[in-house]
């Protein structure tokens, strides 16, 4: 397999930092070396013909091209920087521990307890502020991401973002001495395929994601 050179990122333009991690992580893909293993791990498909890998994310069938490292969409659809990275970083970090079954919170994983009131402001709050008086929305809205009822709270789902990465929402619908509350929950092993940084980002895109198709069917 020849590799291209990858084209690193001018510092002076926008969005550099994510340009910069798109770089890095096509780059050491680049580099891999027992590619049809690391698809094990990581429940890809590796497309040898193609010089490709085969990825879902979110229900949605990706490509990873082996010589460039660059990310497409099968529907040829635009995919968000941050999503790339995602793809990449999910792929290359993947151990292929198999699900644990243990539940745990972002403040529960490791150092995770230090970045928590960021990752509530950012992706617990938006999904309390759309769907907790009205928890029945989220279940509505879940099977466009690939979701499935969870059986938490008054309201959960369980988004298969990656083959190994499975992230649970959950709502309390709030009354009137009580505000709505939210929670998101990971498999344990989940720092063996992302780290925290990466966990944050996917649950933000996640959310989101939910909050356009809300918005969409209104």
């Amino acid at each position: 397999m020849e590799s291209k050179q990858v084209t690193l990122p001018n510092p002076e333009t926008e969005e550099y930092g994510d340009r910069l991690a798109y770089h890095l992580a096509r780059e050491k893909l680049t580099g891999s070396k027992d590619i049809a293993q690391q698809c094990l791990k990581a429940g890809a498909q590796y497309l040898a013909r193609e010089e490709a890998i085969a990825l879902e994310f979110l229900g949605q069938p990706y490509r990873i091209a082996l010589s460039s490292g660059e990310v497409s969409r099968v529907d040829n659809a635009e995919i968000p920087l941050r999503e790339k990275i995602l793809l990449l970083h999910y792929f290359l970090q993947a151990k292929g521990t198999p699900l644990s079954g243990s539940m745990v919170t972002y403040k529960e994983l490791k150092e995770g307890i230090n970045y928590f009131p960021v990752f509530s402001k950012r992706a617990i709050k938006p999904l309390v502020n759309y769907f907790g008086n009205d928890p029945a929305l989220l279940l509505e809205t879940a099977p466009k991401l690939n979701g499935r009822k969870a059986d938490y709270g008054d309201a959960a789902i369980t988004i298969s973002a990656f083959p190994g990465v499975p992230v649970t929402l959950v709502l309390w619908r709030g009354d009137d001495e009580f505000p709505s509350e939210g929670s998101i929950l990971f498999d344990s092993t989940v720092n063996d395929y992302l780290t925290n940084d990466d966990i944050h980002a996917l649950c933000e895109v996640i959310i989101w994601k939910l909050v356009r198709l809300l918005k969409d069917r209104r």
